[in-house]
C-alpha cells in the first residue's frame, strides 16, 4: 500500500468507485462526506498527486497556488468545471479533467421530470396528498397544461441538450435551439437552430436550459429575457444556478408572467432563496440531475480513467487543462 500514490477525494463516492480507489491508489477519503474548507484541502493534499473533487469544492485561483508541488492532477467528479480555476491550473502545469457524456442520459430525465412537473403542477397534487387536503375530484382542480405538440426551447445543444431534444421528440414537441454555433444536423433530432436567443425565446412555450456556467452565461435568463418568452412559458434549470437571475425569475413566477418553473440548480446552493420555497408553480429538486446509480458508478470510474491515464503518462481523455 505504501508504493500506491496518494490520492485526496474530497467527498463520499460510490462504493464501488471508492473499492477501486483502495486497490490501486492510497485515497484519503472524506468519511464524514462533510465540505472541506480551502484550508483542508490544502493540509490534506500534502503528498498526493491528485485531488478529486466534486462541484461542492471551489479550487479557486488562490486555493490552486497553494496545493502541494506534489499535485499533479485534478480529476474532477463532475461534468462542470465552473467550481475549478482552470488558467490557474495551467500556470501551476496541473492537469484538470472532468466527467463528460455519462450523465447525459440521467441529466435529461431530470429535466424532463422538472417539465412535466412543473407543467402539470405535481408539487401541488402531492402535497394535498401528504397533508390530507384533498377535497375531493373537480373539474376545475388542478389544472396545468399539456406539453404535448408544444414548443420547447433548449438553450445549449450540447450533449444532454442533445438528449433532452429525443426525449421531448416522444412527446411530439417541437424541438428549438439556441447554441453558440449550430451542431451538425445528424445531432440536431429535428430541432429548429436560432442563431439569436431572443429568437428562441419567443418561440419557446417550454425553456429548457443546458449551457454551462461561465462569465458569458451569468445570470443569461434575466428579466428582459424572461419579457421575451411567451406568456404561461415553463421554465426549466438543470444546469447551474449561476445561469438564472433569482430576483427575475421568481417576481416572473409571484406575477404569473411564467406559469411555472421546475429547478434542479440554485445559486448558493444548499442555502436556496427561501423564496422559492413559497412558490406553488415552483417544482423543486435538490440537485439531483446525476443522482442514479449507473451514472453515479460511471462518473467515478471516468474520473479514475482519467487519472490512470496521467499517472501512466498517457493524455487523459477529458483533460480541460
Amino acid at each position: 500500500m505504501n508504493d500506491r500514490p496518494a490520492v485526496l477525494v474530497t467527498r463520499r463516492l460510490p462504493a464501488a468507485v471508492e473499492a477501486r480507489l483502495q486497490r490501486d491508489y492510497a485515497p484519503r477519503l472524506n468519511l464524514d462526506d462533510r465540505i472541506f474548507g480551502a484550508d483542508e484541502i490544502i493540509e490534506l493534499a500534502a503528498g498526493v498527486i491528485a485531488v478529486i473533487p466534486c462541484h461542492t469544492e471551489r479550487l479557486s485561483a488562490d486555493v490552486i497556488a497553494r496545493l502541494p508541488d506534489s499535485v499533479r492532477a485534478i480529476c474532477s467528479f463532475s461534468v462542470g468545471h465552473d467550481h475549478i480555476d482552470l488558467d490557474a491550473a495551467r500556470a501551476r502545469g496541473i492537469v484538470v479533467t472532468n466527467t463528460p457524456d455519462v450523465l447525459s442520459n440521467a441529466t435529461a430525465e431530470i429535466a424532463m421530470l422538472l417539465l412535466l412537473g412543473a407543467a402539470r403542477r405535481a408539487h401541488e397534487g402531492a402535497r394535498m396528498l401528504r397533508t390530507d387536503t384533498w377535497a375531493d375530484w373537480s373539474a376545475i382542480g388542478q389544472l396545468g397544461i399539456e406539453i404535448t405538440g408544444k414548443r420547447l426551447g433548449i438553450i445549449g445543444m450540447g450533449r444532454v441538450g442533445q438528449v433532452m431534444a429525443r426525449r421531448a421528440r416522444g412527446f411530439d414537441m417541437q424541438v428549438h435551439y439556441y447554441n453558440r454555433r449550430r451542431v451538425d444536423p445528424d445531432l440536431e433530432h429535428g430541432a429548429v437552430y436560432h442563431a439569436e436567443l431572443d429568437d428562441l425565446l419567443a418561440q419557446s412555450q417550454f425553456l429548457s436550459i443546458h449551457c454551462p456556467a461561465t462569465p458569458q452565461t451569468h445570470r443569461l435568463l434575466n428579466a428582459e429575457r424572461i419579457a421575451r418568452l411567451p406568456d404561461d412559458a415553463v421554465v426549466v434549470n438543470t444546469a447551474r444556478g449561476a445561469v438564472v437571475d433569482d430576483d427575475a425569475l421568481i417576481a416572473a413566477l409571484q406575477s404569473g408572467r411564467l406559469f411555472a418553473a421546475g429547478l434542479d440548480v440554485f445559486n448558493n446552493e444548499p442555502q436556496i432563496d427561501p423564496r422559492y420555497r413559497e412558490l406553488d408553480n415552483a417544482f423543486l429538486l435538490p440537485h439531483i440531475g446525476s443522482a442514479a446509480r449507473e451514472t453515479r458508478d460511471a462518473m467515478g470510474f471516468r474520473a479514475l480513467d482519467n487519472l490512470d491515464a496521467i499517472v501512466a503518462g498517457r493524455e487523459p481523455r477529458d483533460r480541460l487543462a
